[in-house]
């Protein structure tokens, strides 16, 4: 079964845009134990979402994300908070929608933006995302899809579609 934590990876290995970077700068790029990443890489292989030879399968990975993730990986808006936007409120949907007063974040005290609380796939969401602008803006996006309204998910979706295309 796919955790959280998987997808994170999945689109991880799509910011890197070259062949398999190895599970220590995987790990570290995410800021997880190197045995969580190999296990993630396998989960992912076993699912069909990464070739043999540990590239995403981004037409896979896609039609996941577009018709699975909300179902599978739903969140519940919690309480205001401080954290870091996503969905709507992040790059490159934010560029492209008017969040109106509604801003979603994943709660991180280093965080510089008040909203309701978004629970991201894992834990270290927010410090990868962080580290990594382009991670960032596919880990926003799959929020887009996971609590978005129908025209934040068309939009994502054609986000996703853009970024994924082979």
């Amino acid at each position: 079964m796919l955790q959280p934590l998987d997808i994170v990876l999945g689109l991880k290995l799509v910011s890197i845009d070259r062949a398999f970077p190895g599970y220590e700068d995987l790990a570290s790029g995410v800021g997880i134990a190197l045995s969580s990443a190999h296990r993630s890489v396998q989960r992912l292989h076993q699912a069909g979402l990464l070739t043999p030879a540990l590239r995403p399968l981004n037409p896979a990975l896609l039609e996941f994300l577009v018709y699975g993730v909300r179902y599978v990986y739903y969140v519940k808006p919690g309480a205001l908070t401080r954290g870091i936007p996503t969905a709507h409120a992040a790059p490159p949907l934010s560029e492209l929608l008017d969040g109106g007063a509604d801003t979603p974040v994943w709660p991180d005290p280093k965080g510089s933006v008040r909203g309701y609380a978004v629970m991201p796939l894992h834990k270290a969401v927010p410090t990868a995302a962080l580290n990594d602008p382009k991670l960032y803006e596919l880990l926003a996006l799959v929020d887009a899809l996971r609590i978005g309204r129908a025209r934040e998910r068309k939009i994502a979706q054609d986000e996703l579609e853009k970024r994924l295309a082979p």
